[in-house]
């Protein structure tokens, strides 16, 4: 069995344990919470399905099923978080932010999205920004071997 909380100081190249344990954290949570519904919704619904809304319900299942491993690998799974707090923050941008603006967002079909959404902020804190920048963004240039 994999022992998720070994301390290895290598291991995680850097990123402060409390990070790790966030982004696992958040990765249970997206199992349990987003997993439960969007699969307990994908089974047992009834009719046809409206493509769009399918396409989002497939999309959340496959972030609940990616969640498992990143339990087991949060940092090879930043992308994913990456993904998540960029469609949340876009979202809460361009939807809410216009309705909450105009007294419109309560009682919208919007507002329990936006409750939903706003709890981006545990990616965001979780995130190992220093490590993320490093690792995907400005990756070290390789040197030329010169024979």
């Amino acid at each position: 069995m994999i022992n998720i909380f070994k301390r290895s100081p290598d291991k995680y190249e850097g990123v402060p344990g409390i990070n790790i344990y966030l982004l696992r954290l958040m990765f249970i949570l997206m199992v349990v919470f987003l997993g439960k519904d969007s699969w307990t919704h994908i089974f047992t619904f009834k009719g046809s399905w409206d493509p769009v809304n399918a396409m989002v319900w497939c999309i959340w299942a496959s972030y609940s099923v990616l969640a498992i491993l990143g339990i087991i690998h949060p940092l090879k799974m930043l992308p994913v978080v990456m993904l998540e707090i960029f469609y949340k923050v876009l979202w809460l941008i361009m939807v809410a932010y216009p309705l909450w603006k105009s007294n419109k967002l309560i009682g919208s079909t919007a507002e329990s999205m936006t409750n939903a959404f706003l709890w981006v902020l545990l990616p965001i804190v979780a995130m190992p920004w220093r490590y993320f920048f490093r690792t995907y963004i400005l990756p070290a240039k390789k040197k030329n071997s010169v024979a």
